[in-house]
This record gives structure tokens, sequence and C-alpha cells, in this order.
């Protein structure tokens, strides 16, 4: 199944984000190893960007919001562990006199 976001094809999940988010997603996470520069760069970057579009976060919460509802049966497909009993309770019988 092939993803496309305003005409473009999304090839991979970084792809898909930044392709919604309408910005590159090193500019909100950082790449590691950067400088004490271009954080500060970034981070100005970044700073305008949402100034400019002060209905970013929403749309971020509402893209995710789809994406966890699209597919909620992957992410919430929990199987329950069994219990172990405790280490004394084994061969132990609850049958008997007391001594």
């Amino acid at each position: 199944m092939r993803t496309y976001i305003g005409g473009h094809e999304a090839v991979s999940t970084d792809e898909f984000i930044e392709l919604a988010l309408g910005t590159p997603l090193e500019l909100w996470l950082g790449v590691e190893g950067e400088s004490a520069e271009e954080r500060a760069a970034r981070l100005d970057a970044a700073r305008d960007i949402l100034a400019d579009n002060p209905d970013l976060p929403d749309d971020v919460s509402r893209i995710v919001a789809q994406v966890i509802e699209a597919n909620a049966p992957e992410l919430f497909n929990v199987v329950p562990l069994l219990r172990r009993p405790a280490a004394g309770a084994r061969g132990r019988s609850r049958k008997g006199a007391a001594a």
C-alpha cells in the first residue's frame, strides 16, 4: 500500500512525518553530535516556524491521533502473561493435618 501526502509519496515513516508536518523531523528532534551553534540555529528556526504557524502543535496532535486510531489494533495487541505460582507454593498440598 502506498501513502501519498499532498501528491508526494511517502516511502518511509520519517518521510511521512516530514510531509505531514511540512518540516524535516530533524528540525524538532535535532541530530546526534550537533554543535551548540547548530542547536541554537535549529531552535531559532523552530521558533520562527511556530510563530508563523501557531496551529502546528494542534495539527501534529491531530495527525498523531489519526495514526493511533488507524493502527490501534496493532499498537494495543497485548497478550496477558500467565502468573507463576509463588516459589514455595509448588509441590505443597493444601490437604492434610496440621502438625
